[in-house]
């Protein structure tokens, strides 16, 4: 389709009305050019879309379809095949159900635990959340629907979300919370681009050209375009200019007027316009002329994929010889969330299952005639947060009477939901002290967790096993009960630092904010970045898992020892099973800064790969990292920089758990300009060779002069003054000293004219 030619035969009325949608969910037709609406719908887990046969489509039940696992669930399987795979299947929905764009995933950094909607969110790491990220956009376009790559950006918590401002510094931008979209939209295309409530540093995102426009189009080279998350929009004009083109949803008419008005009065030129036309056809004919009517799609095939997809991103967090179970224990299966599970969390994203698969459901399945050896119990309510007695003493006496008691416990709907944010870490009360009372007469104590976000687990040491089986969609009943008997060899790492406490969090002071400013004082230290830079105790640290088997990592090589920032560097090493049992390990690499000028991390994740092994199966895993791998954002030049120097490579199960290293030297091809004056100090003049010859005979005439010598005063005895002053005080009072202050500290020696001629000759060199 030429969308050019057909953006010339459109009225201005008509160009202004397509850049606003028709109701909730579509594009506006213009019928007299034969242009279609095309539908969007929520749900990065699965197809949200409301019931356009009901009165009022925007707030009645969608369809029945299939949740799969949730981002804080899916991250945690740190495989982009399988993530892929799901994404193929929510476009396959699409297209059946004639939906052309799916609103998501959405990459937008857990900064806290409490943001109510880290459920949908992928991770702490932004290289993570990215690589998570293309992999699902990659897996829905292939089906020819697009994707809406969402929050952007800076939208980190749900605390007045739609008025707040993230006051976030250039550096921790482009490290943490752009590098999370940025290898995303540069990699898989996404069709559309959804920008956030919020403003960042003052400025609303929907009304920023540099973020819009800027960053995203010149910088990065996107083409699709860029949709307003609902109600975004504060002034149509300006987020147009600035590269908002489609406002959702419908303003009525009333921004559509404005925008005409906007051109005829020489406020907004009809280019701009004309432009945001053709990108939104661009995308609306590219889904239409794609489409794919005939398409079919299984539910039952796609409940088994989530089931697959859920197991695959459980993650063992303790086992202390408890796991699996085996079919002939006799065990108590307590907790409502056993029969009742929790695998979704609330909000715009809330999928309508056509079928949810519970642990009661999966093990009566499984063990046929065998069940009778499971019992259960509710041991809770989850509409209140009450201690039911009645319901624990149950529950302790089926424990009393199992070989093992499996306790289901997580947060229920309304502590964590899109909208607003948690304000605590703890499980509800009645489920810690279910647990309590358990633990005391069961030693073999399970606990299986549904939450979307890290809790605390004051009862951890009275367990023998602890599952974190996230939000994991519609099937988590059966991928539990596979991982508990053993059936799904548990691979799953935490893609989040688990904490001990609130308090410990590097958000802690400041998350939330005054009224509409939150300031984001951490910086680029979120998540394990900022636990390991401190050595502090945690509960779990990034990327740690279990596993029913062992893997051993030997032949670690990197295929050289220098290299320059403009190469790639190869990283391989042979990773075994020595253990009994089938099972996949996560291999994460790493970057440590030897020694760096800019502050830094310890150590930060830059490629991951997951590899399956059958027992007593070797194979090779290679990595090839360049210049980002080693570069912090230098934000004097506006750009990613290597620093000259040794970096150690690291091969981990975890953040914590590094398994190998190996230091290699790194060249910087770029040279810092350096900009000297008065006030720049002895010491890192000196710090730069060439710099420092200059310099060079100021500072022997200077020590010639005797300064310290000087301070001596009359009928003191010699050396007395000079006691006072040692010689690290010396070292240090002339390294922190600034130029100018030699005028000062030894007058006569230069004037100031010849101090400027030296700096002169000092920015000539550098």
């Amino acid at each position: 389709m030429d969308v050019r030619n057909l953006v010339d035969r459109m009225t201005l009325d008509e160009k202004a009305s397509l850049c606003s949608g028709e109701d909730f969910w579509h594009t506006k037709a213009i019928e007299r050019l034969n242009i279609p609406s095309m539908m969007v719908s929520d749900g990065p887990h699965g197809l949200r879309k409301q019931d356009m046969e009901l009165a009022q489509p925007q707030i009645n039940e969608s369809i029945k379809a299939v949740c799969f696992p949730t981002a804080c669930a899916t991250a945690a399987s740190f495989d982009r095949e399988l993530i892929y795979e799901m994404g193929q299947a929510i476009g396959e929905e699409c297209q059946k159900e004639d939906v052309g764009v799916v609103l998501g995933p959405a990459v937008n950094i857990k900064r806290s635990p409490l943001c109510g909607r880290n459920f949908e969110y992928f991770s702490e790491d932004p290289y993570l959340a990215t690589e998570m990220a293309t992999s699902h956009i990659k897996g829905v376009q292939s089906k020819n629907v697009g994707t809406s790559i969402k929050h952007y950006l800076g939208n980190n918590q749900e605390h007045r979300r739609m008025t707040s401002s993230s006051q976030i510094d250039a550096r921790t931008l482009r490290e943490i919370y752009l590098a999370a979209f940025e290898g995303a939209i540069k990699t898989s295309k996404p069709w559309t681009v959804m920008c956030s409530y919020n403003k960042v540093n003052g400025e609303q995102v929907s009304e920023s050209k540099r973020f819009l426009n800027d960053i995203l189009r010149d910088e990065w080279g996107y083409d699709g375009f860029v949709v307003s998350d609902w109600g975004a929009v504060r002034d149509r004009t300006i987020g147009l200019k600035a590269g908002l083109e489609l406002e959702m949803p419908s303003s009525g008419g009333v921004n559509d007027r404005r925008i005409v008005q906007a051109v005829k009065d020489g406020v907004l030129e009809e280019e701009i316009l004309n432009k945001a036309c053709e990108r939104i056809l661009t995308i609306v004919f590219r889904y239409f002329e794609n489409r794919m009517p005939n398409t079919e799609w299984n539910k039952e095939e796609h409940h088994k994929l989530s089931r697959r997809i859920a197991g695959e991103s459980v993650v063992l967090l303790k086992n202390n010889g408890v796991l699996p179970l085996h079919e002939k224990q006799r065990v108590a299966m307590i907790g409502l969330f056993a029969k009742s599970p929790r695998y979704q969390g609330g909000g715009s994203s809330h999928i309508n299952s056509f079928r949810v698969e519970s642990v009661m459901d999966a093990v009566q399945e499984k063990l046929g005639e065998c069940m009778g050896k499971i019992t259960y119990s509710q041991g809770y309510e989850v509409t209140e947060d009450i201690v039911n007695q009645v319901l624990i003493d149950e529950a302790v006496d089926a424990a009393e009477k199992a070989e093992v008691a499996v306790v289901f416990a997580g947060l229920p709907d309304d502590f964590e939901s899109e909208g607003y944010d948690r304000t605590h870490m703890s499980l509800p009360n009645c489920q810690n002290a279910l647990i309590e009372a358990v633990s005391k007469v069961q030693s073999n104590i399970v606990v299986v967790l549904h939450n979307g976000s890290p809790v605390e687990m004051p009862w951890i040491d009275s367990t023998a096993g602890i599952i974190e089986a996230y939000l994991g969609g519609q099937a988590i009943g059966g991928a539990v009960v596979d991982v508990l008997y053993g059936e799904v060899n548990p691979s799953g790492k935490l893609a989040e630092t688990f904490p001990l406490r609130m308090e410990d969090t590097p958000s802690y002071l400041f998350y939330g904010g005054e009224k509409d400013i939150t300031e984001y004082r951490e910086g680029i230290f979120v998540g394990y970045r900022y636990y390991d830079k401190k050595k502090m105790e945690v509960l779990f640290p990034f990327g740690y898992g279990l596993s029913y088997t062992t893997f051993s990592y030997a032949n670690f090589n990197l295929d050289k020892e220098r290299m320059k920032d403009t190469e790639e560097l190869a990283v391989s090493v042979d990773v075994t099973n020595i253990g009994n049992r089938f099972g996949k390990e996560v291999v994460q690499l790493y970057i440590e800064d030897k020694v760096s000028t800019p502050i830094r991390p310890i150590r930060e994740l830059k490629e991951f790969a997951k590899v399956a092994l059958y027992p007593g199966e070797t194979k090779k895993i290679t990595f090839l990292i360049g210049k980002r791998a080693f570069a912090y954002y230098n934000v004097q030049i506006n750009d990613w920089h290597v620093e000259s120097g040794e970096f150690i490579v690291q091969l981990g199960q975890s953040s914590r758990n590094i398994v190998c290293h190996k230091t290699v030297m790194v060249e910087s091809t770029v040279k810092l300009q350096i900009i000297y004056d008065d006030n720049s100090t002895i010491g890192d003049i000196l710090a730069d060779p060439k710099a420092a010859e200059v310099i060079r005979p100021m500072l022997e005439l200077y020590n010639s002069n005797n300064f310290m010598g000087a301070c001596e005063e009359p009928g003191q005895e010699k050396g007395t003054a000079k006691a006072a002053i040692s010689d690290e005080m010396t070292k240090a009072m002339l390294g922190y000293m600034p130029l100018r202050q030699v005028l000062s500290f030894a007058p006569g020696l230069y004037s100031y004219e010849e101090l400027l001629e030296i700096i002169d000759i000092l920015n000539e060199q550098s």
